[in-house]
């Protein structure tokens, strides 16, 4: 009788063993599905911020050197200086004519500012538009009053947002002092440009 009970309660013993083996293991894949999910949320998020940044901003990745940002930059000063002498020749006025005047002296002063910079690392700024702006040039002579001041606006907009945009990334690449002083001083001078024309072309 006691070899029978003593039997029963080892077979008690070991099955409340197997339980709660059976409930730890449960336990840890719960919190292991848990953590999964936490990290899969965390990652979506992340991916969707990304995502909305980007599409913000249009040209955001760094450019693949300092040499390529430098042109970039020239000829994103050359497309804001040589519109804005478009929109004023074709008799602009008021809010928009003041502003297109402080594009023409601000990065007049932006390229003045690279030029040492460029000149010290060997590297040719170019002097004119890039051939896109060429062609929106174009299409903005083909406007006149409230017409010409909305596309001249909008085009504003979109342009330094790209500008504060590759500015952002690619101060975070650069090694070249001289380049994060350049950009550290201009992206100011870019943000308030992209502010006021947000305002102004109602975007």
């Amino acid at each position: 009788m006691k070899r029978i009970l003593l039997s029963i309660s080892c077979l008690g013993v070991l099955m409340l063993g197997a339980c709660n083996t059976a409930s730890t293991d449960t336990d840890s894949d719960s919190t292991t599905a848990t953590e999964n999910t936490t990290d899969m949320v965390s990652s979506d998020s992340a991916a969707t911020s990304e995502a909305a940044m980007t599409d913000a901003a249009g040209a955001t990745a760094p450019h693949a050197t300092d040499a390529e940002f430098m042109q970039s930059a020239a000829h994103s000063d050359q497309n804001e200086i040589q519109l804005s002498k478009l929109a004023l020749d074709k008799g602009i006025t008021g809010m928009a004519k003041d502003h297109a005047n402080k594009m023409i002296t601000d990065h007049t002063k932006s390229t003045a500012d690279l030029k040492p910079i460029a000149q010290k690392k060997g590297v040719t700024l170019p002097t004119d538009m890039d051939p896109e702006h060429k062609t929106i040039a174009e299409q903005m002579g083909t406007l006149s009053g409230k017409d010409l001041e909305k596309k001249y606006l909008e085009q504003m907009a979109m342009d330094h947002q790209k500008t504060v945009n590759t500015m952002v990334a690619h101060q975070k690449m650069t090694q070249d002092a001289d380049l994060q002083g350049f950009i550290t001083k201009t992206l100011p001078v870019v943000q308030t440009h992209l502010a006021m024309f947000k305002q102004h072309a109602g975007m």
